[in-house]
């Protein structure tokens, strides 16, 4: 009996820590521009437990809590540890370091496509499609630009407005294929915020302000990921096929959304051909990888269920 306690303790503490780590990578993605947290959750296996958790939270405060603490802790774990290289690797080498996170993203696709089987109706089919050609448009969208400094100037009406700028980046973290950094770019906000939090809060300079635009800006995405989350089970409750087809599409869209902001901005290093090769060997490891974690997961899922 004691031994069989052991296990269960063990083994909950083996899930703890892997949610942390799959927290981590829904932050990480969250910062890319191009990238979407949701989607990450769902080659993670994990989207519909993060939806049903946020959706209970008033129901079932306890188990929402233990379901969401890990991921919320990885989550902020992978953006205060890896904003400051991803941010250089972006600004000095954009198409192998995103090529990285792009073959981590195809080689998962295999775990949202099990959700999928059996044949596709017509309806299944446009949903992919038009989530596809959604998810790659956002790309081509205009990006506002903003002031330096203007989020140390905000009056009463500005801070409302990063309120449902944040609402509207919660909205990009819980649909799969749907950037929240891509929203913010397009709303001018990605570079300020990013300045924000690299060259001020982590500095320690001008740290009151900094927590009151990242507090508006939290509470903005809390609300927004609530609402959004109580709108994606209640899809997956009634229309399980179509939206898992839709969030393929999204997903498969945003890969091209990742690659045309970046080829927009010329480069001296698109010239040199091993720049080229590094992204296609950093897209393969990122392939292989995902891959070899998804075949783990099934192999430990199938232990279990024997």
């Amino acid at each position: 009996m004691q031994q069989v306690e052991s296990t269960e303790r063990s083994g909950r503490v083996v899930a703890f820590f892997a949610d942390i780590l799959r927290g981590a990578a829904i932050g990480i993605a969250f910062i890319i521009p191009g990238f979407s947290g949701g989607s990450v959750a769902a080659i993670l296996g994990i989207y519909e437990r993060l939806v049903g958790a946020v959706a209970d939270i008033f129901k079932d405060f306890k188990r929402s809590f233990l379901i969401l603490l890990p991921v919320a802790l990885g989550m902020l774990l992978g953006v205060c540890a890896l904003i400051v290289p991803i941010r250089w690797g972006l600004a000095k080498f954009p198409i192998p370091t995103v090529s990285l996170f792009v073959g981590l993203a195809i080689g998962g696709l295999p775990s949202v496509k099990a959700k999928v089987k059996g044949k596709p109706t017509f309806k299944n089919v446009i949903a992919l499609v038009l989530a596809a050609l959604f998810a790659a448009s956002l790309a081509f969208l205009p990006t506002a630009s903003r002031p330096e400094g203007f989020l140390f100037r905000l009056d009463a009406v500005g801070y409302l407005l990063l309120f449902f700028v944040g609402m509207a980046g919660a909205c990009a973290l819980v649909v799969p294929g749907i950037s929240g950094s891509m929203l913010l770019l397009i709303f001018g906000y990605y570079t300020p915020l990013m300045e924000l939090f690299t060259e001020y809060l982590l500095r320690g300079r001008k740290v009151g302000t900094c927590l009151l635009v990242v507090g508006v800006t939290g509470l903005g995405i809390l609300c927004g990921f609530f609402l959004v989350s109580l709108l994606m089970r209640t899809l997956l409750k009634r229309y399980p096929r179509a939206t898992y087809f839709a969030i393929l599409g999204f997903i498969a869209g945003s890969v091209a959304a990742v690659y045309a902001p970046i080829l927009k901005t010329p480069s001296p290093l698109y010239a040199d051909p091993w720049y080229w090769v590094c992204a296609v060997l950093l897209l393969l490891a990122g392939i292989a990888l995902s891959v070899l974690f998804y075949f783990l997961a099934r192999k430990r899922s199938e232990k279990q269920t024997n």
